[in-house]
């Protein structure tokens, strides 16, 4: 069973903005601590950020300044918000439980003038 959906991902040039979504399924994003990571080509995966259930979070010294996660809890969907995008950001991102054994499907994003 899916618990968690992925949205949001396009191609956007260097500098642009980007919102992605991650819309959960039987659970409350509130009970669990949840984390974006992403994975480019023929890369390792990276961690991006962690949204702790009392709102706390933290991000990857990449994305510091640029990136913002957050969540809706009416909607029980998280959010990365990518600001000043660049080439680099360029991978699949996910959205998981910190200690999820499986991954969704994810959604793509691509960073090219």
């Amino acid at each position: 069973q899916v618990q968690v959906e992925e949205a949001g991902g396009d191609l956007v040039q260097p500098g642009g903005s980007l919102r992605l979504s991650c819309a959960a399924s039987g659970f409350p994003l509130t009970d669990e601590i949840m984390v974006w990571v992403r994975q480019a080509p023929e890369k390792a995966r990276e961690w991006v950020a962690t949204l702790w259930p009392g709102g706390a979070t933290i991000y990857a010294n990449s994305v510091k300044g640029r990136f913002t996660v957050y969540r809706d809890d009416a909607k029980n969907t998280m959010y990365l918000q990518m600001n000043d995008v660049k080439p680099e950001d360029t991978a699949v991102y996910y959205c998981q439980k910190h200690d999820a054994t499986t991954w969704g499907q994810g959604t793509q994003v691509t960073v090219s003038s």
